[in-house]
């Protein structure tokens, strides 16, 4: 988990704009389930994109769904129209996502989204509500445990 929390601490430094969401998402609204990634919802601008690669520099970033593991670099012959990017990092996976199912693109999740006092500094959280939104439309196993948790935490603040 601080390897994980090391990535969030290097995205704010390097002012990276993004929403934590997913698994590490629900841990801080506390889910105690554990998280082996991190999750961020991102405006795919080329200035975005220059400070997520400034941010991970040093980590040997590589596109972890190429079977090449090639190395994630931000030229001016990077594909425009990204929608989401799978990086594996010296820390840990970072998935970048441009959308979060059940949620919308990135302005509709930055709508949706906190700001928490984290120990790295203040990060944008997706909020409880569109987290089990978000959780609610995927059909994986992970995401229905989650949503148990998430639930029950929701009623628990009602």
């Amino acid at each position: 988990m601080e390897q994980l929390t090391q990535i969030l601490e290097r995205l704010n430094r390097e002012r990276v704009e993004f929403v934590l969401v997913g698994g590490l998402a629900g841990v801080f609204h506390g889910v105690p389930l554990v998280t082996r990634d991190v999750d961020v919802c991102l405006p795919f601008t080329e200035q975005n994109l220059f400070r997520l690669e400034r941010a991970l520099d040093g980590l040997n970033p590589v596109h972890r769904q190429t079977p090449q593991r090639l190395a994630f670099k931000v030229a001016d012959d990077f594909p425009r129209g990204l929608k989401n990017l799978y990086l594996r990092t010296d820390l840990g996976v970072l998935d970048c996502l441009g959308e979060i199912s059940g949620v919308g693109d990135y302005l509709a999740v930055r709508g949706r989204s906190e700001p928490a006092e984290l120990p790295v500094g203040t990060v944008h959280i997706l909020s409880l509500s569109a987290l089990i939104d978000a959780k609610a439309a995927l059909d994986r196993t992970q995401d229905k445990l989650a949503l148990i948790h998430l639930r029950r935490i929701q009623q628990a603040r009602s």
